[in-house]
């Protein structure tokens, strides 16, 4: 008898055990409750946060102000997370759990969640809500505040160490070259205030507006520190932290020289270290307005003519004055007649070989290379306009292919970009990512093969040693560069035709017509600095740009 109840007792007693489990696990509906709202928290879900409350509750407090309410507790207190640990079995119609917020001024802050439990309308638990629930450790009628501390601005240095900005004071001892470069501060713009917010910095306290200390702002203004109240209670604190001083690419030389270059006329002048991508030198509008590049962009299309085998290293074409796409005619530079080896076509700047050239390559594989030199792509500095060129499908007929391959069409470049299209050449194909920061890691790419760069090179040095550049030319120094030219209004006369023996002088030419530009890197072999230069509406490249490239190169390679 008593071997047959054994298995019955057994099995009676292994009941018993998972019994005891399953009681010890059972939640209370109070704190499944608080576990959902708390999870609901943690993902911001406020409307479900919303939904668990009493109807009275419910009634007193609409969805978007509940919401709100929350937001602002979370940006006053710079949350960045918040974790919830386990809730409090019920006690006195209300359950308790504990909270981490993780900020970014204060750090992790503990405190317990009180949460009063009332019933909704089938009878059930809800949270009957308060508004100091929006924060844990709130006390009934207390409001969360901060109080901000700024640390001092941290010191901003040029490549050799020199201040150029030290806390919010500009140094006395700079010219106003490293002035300009250095930027500017001022208040946060409203527009910005959530941003800052969110890193503790209040609207209104002095932010980088412009230059390197918009490029470095965070850094240099360091961590806010301060107080963070329940009403006259502290909850957390911390002091602020200085940030760390930068150390800029810019080389003072190189910066002084692009500013005299430039000589207060309309334009921009940049220049960069071909290998590593650091920035030397910044002046006018470098970064921020696109111009039609006219025929230093001639430096992409020869590329891709190249890598697509569309031309012949070898090739030679036929001297004339213009070219005819789609039944247009596309004249060269005055008019001239030019044409040859393809190295004499490039030097002289012949667009009756560019253009036709450009549209027999097509619009694809020209959009390809000129992506691959870093157009249509974030230049990854604060404030860089990018440089663009449409897609294919959006350029048109050989004409507008053509006109594209010459610089104009709707292609766009700043001078920083140029400038990093021809250091790509110097450097055998491989383009860098810009920076302003000394001795960052450069971030290389492939532009086009090597194989490809040195026959290009070999076209710019031809261009500054007899071709439209002989204007940069310096004794002891092999400057590889392009000139470029780009029309801003039509040059298509459209004169009367003369009578019998009749003189016809043409019109001048008006510099304002065009934009003068020029990019180049030197020493051609080893390069140590890349420089564009963009003129608008004053002229041709290799009159106006090509001597003030001349310049800024001297900077860099003296001694």
């Amino acid at each position: 008898m008593l071997r047959r109840l054994a298995p019955l007792l057994a099995l009676a007693a292994v009941a018993f055990l998972v019994g005891l489990v399953v009681g010890g696990r059972h939640e209370p509906a109070e704190g499944r409750l608080a576990t959902e709202f708390t999870a609901a928290w943690q993902r911001g879900d406020y409307a479900a946060m919303h939904a668990m409350l009493t109807p009275e509750t419910q009634k007193a407090t609409s969805v978007t102000d509940f919401a709100n309410a929350y937001r602002d507790a979370a940006a006053t207190a710079t949350t960045t997370k918040l974790v919830a640990g386990r809730a409090s079995k019920p006690r006195e119609d209300t359950v308790t759990v504990p909270i981490a917020v993780q900020t970014r001024i204060f750090g992790d802050i503990h405190q317990t969640l009180t949460l009063p439990i009332g019933k909704n309308a089938d009878g059930d638990p809800a949270i009957a809500w308060d508004p100091q629930l929006v924060f844990p450790g709130l006390q009934r009628g207390e409001k969360l505040t901060r109080r901000t501390r700024l640390p001092t601005r941290a010191t901003l240095r040029t490549r050799d160490g020199k201040v150029i900005a030290r806390g919010n004071d500009r140094a006395s001892d700079l010219d106003p070259a490293a002035s300009e470069i250095a930027g500017t501060l001022g208040p946060a713009p409203p527009e910005r205030a959530d941003e800052l917010d969110a890193r503790g910095v209040p609207a209104g306290a002095p932010v980088g507006l412009t230059g390197l200390e918009r490029e470095f702002d965070a850094e240099l203004t360091g961590t806010p520190g301060g107080e963070l109240r329940a009403g006259a209670r502290v909850l957390a604190s911390r002091p602020p932290q200085r940030g760390e001083s930068v150390r800029t690419s810019i080389d003072p030389d190189v910066q002084r020289a692009a500013v005299a270059a430039l000589a207060g006329r309309y334009g921009g002048i940049a220049a960069v270290r071909p290998r590593t991508g650091e920035v030397l030198g910044l002046a006018g509008v470098a970064f921020s307005a696109p111009q039609p590049p006219g025929s230093v962009f001639k430096i992409v299309t020869l590329s891709s003519a190249l890598q697509a085998k569309a031309v012949k290293e070898n090739e030679s074409f036929p001297v004339q004055t213009a070219a005819t796409l789609e039944g247009v005619k596309l004249e060269n530079a005055n008019g001239e007649s030019c044409g040859g080896s393809l190295i004499d076509s490039f030097a002289h700047s012949c667009n009756s070989v560019f253009a036709p050239l450009g549209a027999k390559v097509g619009a694809r594989k020209l959009v390809a290379t000129a992506e691959a030199f870093g157009f249509n792509e974030d230049p990854h500095l604060a404030g860089a306009a990018r440089s663009t060129i449409p897609a294919p499908d959006e350029i048109g007929d050989d004409l507008a292919v053509g006109s594209t391959a010459i610089g104009q069409g709707k292609v766009l470049a700043t001078p920083l970009e140029m400038a990093l299209v021809a250091a790509a050449i110097g450097e055998d194909g491989m383009r860098v990512e810009p920076t302003l920061r000394k001795g960052q890691e450069p971030v290389v790419k492939r532009a086009v093969p090597a194989s490809v760069a040195r026959f290009v090179e070999r076209s710019m040095r031809a261009v500054v040693s007899y071709g439209t550049g002989t204007g940069a030319a310096m004794s002891g120094v092999k400057v590889a560069g392009k000139t470029g030219t780009a029309e801003l209004r039509t040059t298509v006369r459209n004169d009367t035709l003369p009578q019998a023996g009749e003189e016809v002088t043409p019109p001048a030419a008006d510099p304002t017509d065009t934009d003068a530009w020029f990019a180049a890197f030197a020493p051609a072999g080893h390069p140590r600095i890349a420089v564009a230069v963009l003129f608008i509406a004053q002229g041709a490249g290799g009159e106006v740009a090509a001597p003030a490239a001349r310049q800024v190169i001297e900077s860099a390679v003296k001694g």
